[in-house]
């Protein structure tokens, strides 16, 4: 009988085996998605603040003058050309 009281588990030892995996999911959040969540809400801000006459770099590597802008597409004009390309706002890279 003696053996089968010192083989019990611990009462409290639920809550600590899945501590770990708690801790683990914080630091996920806090260095993985958290800063992604930041970048994407920088990248829309200013994507929704492009005006015309600004100068942009496109994701394909298009540097471009900014002659039109759409609620969610733009009309550039590239540097030195005189083409123009009607393009989502997405596609931009930089300003």
């Amino acid at each position: 009988m003696l053996t089968i009281l010192l083989q019990a588990p611990n009462a409290g030892g639920g809550i600590m085996s899945f501590l770990p995996l708690i801790l683990i999911v914080v630091i996920m959040y806090f260095f993985m998605i958290r800063p992604q969540v930041k970048k994407q809400k920088a990248e829309a801000k200013y994507r929704a603040e492009i005006q015309k006459g600004d100068k942009v770099v496109t994701i394909g590597g298009i540097h471009a003058k900014v002659l039109e802008v759409n609620e969610d597409s733009l009309l550039i004009q590239a540097d030195g050309g005189t083409s123009k390309l009607k393009i989502n706002k997405s596609a931009i890279a930089k300003i």
